[in-house]
């Protein structure tokens, strides 16, 4: 077959799957518009004010049995198993030198985490992941910002996209990938397509994520994946969008980036690492920004998960927690909700006065073990 014969098949592909979101553009776009101020402020609200956990809850040597090398824990995600409604489990990343593993841990109180074990390791030589793998961008049963992050099985397994490197040898060795894994037990991960699913090598690649592409998030809505993803283009990382209907093969949206830096604000360098929930009648991101001296917790709105309004106002500052711990950069963030409390609680990668671990932010104060 001729290329014409692809080019017009990858058109009327894109096409398809773009058809119902522009459909909705026309209505949701100007609603879009009207997110003004006072309504970010109204919607932000709940996630300001925040209380210090004063340590890391996973430092920065964890001391993994049998990955004793491993160090500077990152990129947090708890979630949840059917039927363990007691216990949360947290997916995290460590750095050994060469590149990066992913472990999980477990809680029963989500402040002590245990149990640290390898969840998904080094790809094979001369691959796409094997400079190390970071999954965590997991199928949910539900996305309320609210509800528990009850990971979904579809065809059996449970799933995750994950972001990857191909070479071994030092920290995040350009350029990145993203890849799609799947478990049985929702520990133990392993590819499900041996090739990436976003690559700086893709015809649609854009000059903004030309360099780099890094960490994924997964929403399913309306029968449709999104893919929100973070990637470079020289010093500067901006967020775009994805979108598939079977997990393994996916499609530029035409609009990227959909977080863009702005000039002078807390995210004019980097707006990285989005997680996305579903916040009543909208949907609210938290990203990372660099910018004005720090990495910082930021958040953006959107109506119809494809044009969002960035707050300009962090929601947490680097240098916020009083020990010191996150003094140069808090990012990376893990939202989840306990009912018993009426608390939400936050992890994030806090880089300070003990290292790179993974630091707890909570809405209320915690009561004393």
């Amino acid at each position: 077959m001729n290329k014409h014969f692809w080019t017009n098949t990858t058109w009327i592909l894109a096409t398809w799957l773009w058809a119902p979101t522009a459909m909705l553009h026309a209505a949701d776009e100007a609603r879009n518009q009207d997110i003004g101020r006072e309504a970010m402020d109204q919607w932000s609200a709940p996630y300001r004010g925040w209380h210090y956990h004063p340590d890391h809850v996973i430092p920065a040597q964890p001391k993994i049995p049998g990955h004793e090398k491993f160090h500077s824990t990152d990129c947090p995600c708890v979630y949840q198993l059917p039927g363990q409604g007691d216990k949360w489990y947290m997916s995290f990343i460590a750095f050994n030198g060469q590149g990066y593993n992913s472990f999980v841990a477990e809680s029963t109180d989500l402040v002590r985490w245990t149990n640290p074990r390898l969840a998904m390791g080094f790809g094979p030589p001369n691959e796409f992941d094997h400079g190390g793998c970071v999954i965590g961008a997991f199928l949910y049963e539900s996305y309320d910002v609210k509800t528990p992050r009850l990971l979904k099985k579809r065809d059996g397994k449970y799933w995750s996209l994950y972001g990857c490197y191909p070479r071994q040898g030092g920290y995040e060795l350009r350029p990145g990938y993203e890849g799609v894994a799947c478990s049985e037990d929702g520990l133990t991960w392993r590819r499900a397509k041996n090739a990436p699913i976003l690559s700086v090598q893709d015809s649609d690649c854009g000059t903004w994520e030309k360099d780099c592409i890094y960490q994924p998030w997964l929403v399913e809505h309306s029968g449709r994946f999104f893919n929100f993803y973070n990637a470079a283009n020289g010093g500067i990382e901006q967020t775009g969008l994805a979108l598939s209907t079977d997990l393994l093969n996916w499609t530029r949206h035409p609009a990227n980036p959909v977080i863009r830096n702005r000039p002078g604000g807390y995210d004019e360098r980097f707006c990285s690492d989005p997680k996305v929930f579903r916040d009543g009648d909208h949907w609210t991101m938290f990203y990372f920004g660099v910018g004005r001296g720090g990495a910082h917790v930021m958040a953006a709105f959107s109506r119809d998960l494809t044009h969002w309004t960035a707050h300009p106002e962090p929601l947490y500052k680097a240098g916020g927690n009083p020990s010191g711990l996150d003094k140069q950069y808090a990012h990376k963030i893990s939202l989840v909700y306990r009912p018993q409390n009426e608390t939400f609680y936050l992890y994030y990668c806090a880089c300070g006065s003990q290292g790179r671990g993974i630091g707890l932010i909570t809405s209320k104060p915690l009561a004393a073990p």
